[in-house]
């Protein structure tokens, strides 16, 4: 796996962003945090806040200048909401997490977000190698600076892990309904349906199709055909026992 981009705040000016800031990176597994000349940092608050945060905390630096923060790194993006008419790499985060990604393997790499209220100026953007933009509503653009981070923090990590699946798999995964299996399902699905007179006003070759349709889509594996048989099954069973 790709090591983890630096993350660069310049100039954040609430504790509680900070502290915001900081979960984010260790819940997407950054482990390089700098604050470029903060109004204001105090270790200990920003922990009470961003919980188990104690060793990213001890490793992050603060420095006087973005061009220090930046100094060791071969490639930066800047977060910004603002599309500048110059002409510049404008990058969404999923394809700015791709470049990220891959120009780690040349060295450090870096997200730069700025001041909660007005964000990096014209020169600072110029210090960064592309600029990131997150399409929001039009009327109001501005995010959150933790939820800008969050955003790209997030793809950078789905990159770097490859994780594209939202969830985990099966434990163990069940073969491939056969074609025998879908055939006694269809069959019994078919008698259960005569059983229950559901075919008195429909066409029984139509509602089969359909049906087939239904179940096809939804890519059975082996032990659900098997569940949806058992089902028609015993509703069969039902109503033979309660026959009068």
């Amino acid at each position: 796996m790709s090591p983890p981009p630096v993350l660069v705040l310049v100039e954040p000016q609430d504790l509680v962003n900070i502290a915001a800031a900081v979960r984010v990176a260790k819940n997407f597994g950054l482990t390089d945090v700098r604050l470029v000349n903060p109004r204001e940092y105090d270790a200990w608050r920003v922990e009470g806040i961003a919980h188990n945060t104690a060793d990213l905390l001890a490793r992050l630096r603060i420095v006087a200048t973005l061009d220090e923060a930046l100094a060791d790194c071969v490639y930066a993006v800047a977060l910004t909401a603002r599309e500048r008419r110059a002409k510049r790499s404008l990058l969404r985060p999923r394809a700015a997490a791709a470049q990220l990604v891959e120009r780690s393997g040349d060295g450090p790499v870096a997200m730069v977000a700025g001041r909660e209220d007005k964000g990096l100026t014209n020169e600072e953007l110029d210090r960064c190698d592309a600029l990131v933009t997150i399409p929001t509503n039009p009327e109001h653009r501005s995010l959150n600076l933790a939820q800008a981070i969050c955003i790209l923090c997030y793809e950078t990590l789905v990159v770097r892990t490859g994780l594209e699946s939202p969830t985990k798999p099966p434990r163990r995964r069940a073969d491939a309904a056969t074609h025998e299996q879908q055939e006694l399902l269809f069959t019994d699905w078919q008698r259960t349906l005569v059983q229950i007179d559901f075919f008195k006003t429909r066409q029984p070759e139509f509602v089969m199709r359909s049906l087939r349709e239904i179940f096809f889509r939804a890519d059975l594996d082996g032990r659900e055909a098997t569940l949806l048989r058992a089902m028609a099954l015993e509703v069969v069973r039902y109503l033979e026992r309660t026959k009068v």
